[in-house]
């Protein structure tokens, strides 16, 4: 490949990026958005962002694959399966938090019917299970709780954590692994 085909793949790429980075604010903030304020917002002719997505659907399963390839990218960098479980709960929880504050709206059309971004979220559903099951066997967890439940319940906190705008990722991950591990009640059961 000549330096020619490479410059102008890599301006490409950052002009993709640009527009996918102004649609996740543009659409965060006004869901109807047009793509003539999508493009106006990432500084390009709308020409630039019809000519890079054929639709308004073809741009949102973009920003849906890219913030997929971002969130799987977060579990991966905090290397579940070979850090200590209590350390991979938490750099997950925050690198994650981090990805679902950043792209919320692209992540919450992360479940399309794209068969790639399907198949990214399964895998990482089965890394968080793997997860959960060596915490389990580390006594991060107790023994009896089901780890599927947990990862649910985890699921559950991660997204509340991610909408509440109530701190930065780290504090909310600190946070959410602490209700996670420690619950809300006092000790005290229904028996």
């Amino acid at each position: 490949m000549s330096e020619t085909t490479r410059a102008l793949r890599s301006d490409a790429e950052r002009t993709v990026r640009t527009i996918l980075e102004a649609a996740e604010r543009v659409l965060s903030k006004n869901p109807a958005a047009s793509m003539e304020q999508i493009a106006e917002a990432a500084g390009v002719a709308r020409t630039t962002v019809h000519r890079r997505f054929s639709s308004r659907e073809a741009l949102v399963d973009a920003m849906a694959g890219w913030a997929t390839k971002q969130f799987a990218a977060a579990v991966e960098a905090a290397h579940p399966e070979t850090t200590p479980p209590l350390v991979a709960l938490y750099q997950v929880t925050a690198n994650v938090l981090r990805v679902k504050i950043d792209w919320g709206f692209a992540m919450s059309r992360a479940l399309s019917s794209d068969p790639e971004v399907g198949r990214v979220h399964a895998e990482v559903e089965a890394r968080c299970d793997r997860l959960f099951r060596s915490a389990q066997a580390a006594g991060v967890l107790r023994a009896d709780v089901d780890p599927d439940w947990a990862r649910r319940v985890y699921y559950a906190l991660i997204h509340e954590a991610a909408q509440s705008h109530d701190g930065d990722a780290d504090t909310l991950a600190t946070r959410l692994v602490d209700t996670l591990l420690r619950g809300l009640g006092t000790g005290k059961g229904l028996a």
